[in-house]
């Protein structure tokens, strides 16, 4: 079985992606993560870019990594000037990593254009600064930027850059789909040929465009590429780099290729949630092998049929890369997702106590209840028909107050009155709106009692009409998205006043996380 390398390069490509920005701390704590979960190559960033990145490649030293290397990044020497002077060269032998990783090149459109430079120069502006490198000790991989474009465009100039790189000393070219522009089946052809035309190994680095990323890179792969560069769940600039948990998930479990350190798959969907964490992303609920609905059934004829055996609607096993199976409750269900449902609480045996339950979920649907992205409230209503629930807090009164004059920003105010046990809790809070006020009063309420509160985080929330037809008068249902450092879960509320029904929903969440936290600790 052999082994392909992967090279994440989400703390410098991924850091490029719209709305992505991580700290000097993000970083460290980035690098960490991925080393526990085997990734070999971690590119840090450009260390002649910015001062985090510079400071990063200093920091990172502290880290005792066991088994990643750190990579700097960095660009050819400047056009008509010896390597010895040049400041990214410097730079990049300053940040005193093992492996370095220089772009150049490829198209000579580019050479021209861009560069302003002949194409003879380009060549040797990237032996100079491969072969300089190298005579420092280094390991050198050589990044081919556009070469699918450079290829099509003069296919002997651009092996020319490659084999130059070689020549100079480079262990691996990687040829980058910079505009996600190409099709599986031509990556496929141009990696089997650039492999019969260079004597060093050869690596991919593909963008996510055309939405093809993911199939190119296992097209390269097959076609002889040992190193795959990406980021972790795809972010990136544009549209994206290739999702290299997809990647890792597809050549270890589909085509049995090796990657990683032996047992660390498992540790994949933290891994990439931990990422979205870091990067203050929502998950993406459908992502393949990690997202929350990856293994989710809903209708009743699948849920049936998952119960007798997982394989009749998975194509993995959800523990193979550290998920789990979610069985949704709608008014699709019947009783083997209800029984499917409850089988942790030990009640299937109970076919009365299933169908009551069922009559309930189908009972609050039809008022406007959805359970599909709101499993906690599920959870609960559960807890309640089987007589497994008590409640953590007793809600006396709230009150909401909204001021704002004719030309001011709105100011909202929220008080809660509550019974925690044997105490009265009376606090108040002000918020962005009514349920950032609300949220705020009811953690100062319940906090001290129940500090791991603190990591309760309010991710997404959503308002939708159920019955339009009576207009402003109408009942609303909220869904509310909640997470802590390890699980995400939904919760519903459904009223004609929407702060009451975002106060259903917001109480299910915590409630849910007071419930959970309990439950881990048995």
């Amino acid at each position: 079985m052999s082994r392909v390398a992967i090279y994440d390069t989400t703390l410098r490509d991924g850091s490029q992606g719209e709305g992505v920005n991580f700290s000097l701390q993000d970083k460290l704590l980035l690098t960490r993560k991925f080393d526990e979960l085997g990734i070999d190559f971690i590119e840090g960033g450009y260390p002649l870019s910015n001062p985090k990145d510079f400071e990063y490649f200093q920091a990172v030293r502290e880290l005792t990594l066991k088994h990643a290397k750190v990579v700097a990044f960095g660009m050819t020497r400047r056009k008509n000037a010896p390597p010895e002077t040049d400041t990214c060269l410097k730079a990049l032998l300053d940040a005193r990593t093992a492996v370095v990783t220089i772009v150049g090149k490829t198209w000579d459109f580019h050479v021209t254009q861009v560069l302003g430079t002949t194409l003879e120069e380009n060549l040797r502006m990237i032996a100079d600064s491969v072969s300089h490198c190298r005579s420092q000790g280094r390991e050198v991989f050589y990044d081919a930027e556009h070469f699918f474009d450079g290829f099509r465009a003069n296919p002997g100039y651009a092996l020319k850059t490659l084999k130059a790189a070689a020549e100079a000393g480079a262990t691996v070219v990687i040829l980058c789909d910079t505009n996600g522009g190409t099709m599986p089946e031509r990556v496929a052809e141009v990696v089997a040929e650039v492999k019969g035309s260079v004597s060093c190994e050869v690596g991919i680095h593909c963008h996510n465009d055309c939405e093809l990323a993911v199939a190119n890179t296992l097209a390269a792969v097959r076609a002889g590429a040992t190193q795959v560069q990406g980021t972790m769940n795809g972010i990136g600039e544009r549209c994206g780099n290739v999702d290299l948990v997809s990647v890792i998930a597809n050549l270890a479990l589909k085509y049995g290729r090796d990657v990683l350190v032996p047992g660390s798959l498992p540790k994949l969907t933290e891994a990439s949630r931990y990422v979205y964490e870091i990067a203050n992303m929502n998950f993406r609920s459908g992502q393949p092998f990690v997202g929350t609905s990856a293994f989710a059934h809903k209708g009743g004829m699948h849920t049936h049929a998952v119960a007798k055996d997982p394989a009749t609607y998975e194509h993995i096993t959800p523990d193979a890369v550290g998920n789990e199976r979610r069985i949704l409750v709608s008014e699709l269900s019947g009783q083997s997702t209800i029984l499917a449902k409850t089988t942790k609480y030990q009640l299937t045996h109970d076919k009365a106590l299933m169908g009551k339950i069922l009559n309930e979920v189908q009972n609050l649907e039809n008022a406007g209840y959805e359970f599909e992205a709101a499993e906690a409230s599920f959870d609960l209503l559960v807890k309640k028909a089987a007589g497994l629930y008590q409640p953590w807090f007793e809600r006396l009164a709230y009150r909401v107050n909204i001021e704002a004059d004719a030309v001011g920003t709105p100011i909202t105010e929220a008080t809660v009155k509550l019974r925690v046990g044997d105490l009265l809790q009376h606090t108040a809070s002000e918020g962005d709106g009514p349920v950032n006020a609300l949220d705020g009063a009811l953690r100062k309420a319940l906090t001290p009692s129940y500090p791991r509160l603190k990591e309760l985080h309010l991710v997404d929330y959503k308002v939708r009409v159920v019955n339009p037809k009576e207009g402003t008068a109408a009942r609303v249902r909220v869904v509310i998205e909640s997470r802590d450092g390890t699980d995400v879960w939904g919760t519903v509320g459904v009223s004609e006043n929407v702060v009451e029904a975002s106060w259903l929903a917001l109480a299910d969440s915590i409630e849910f996380k007071l419930f959970k936290d309990l439950e881990e600790q048995r």
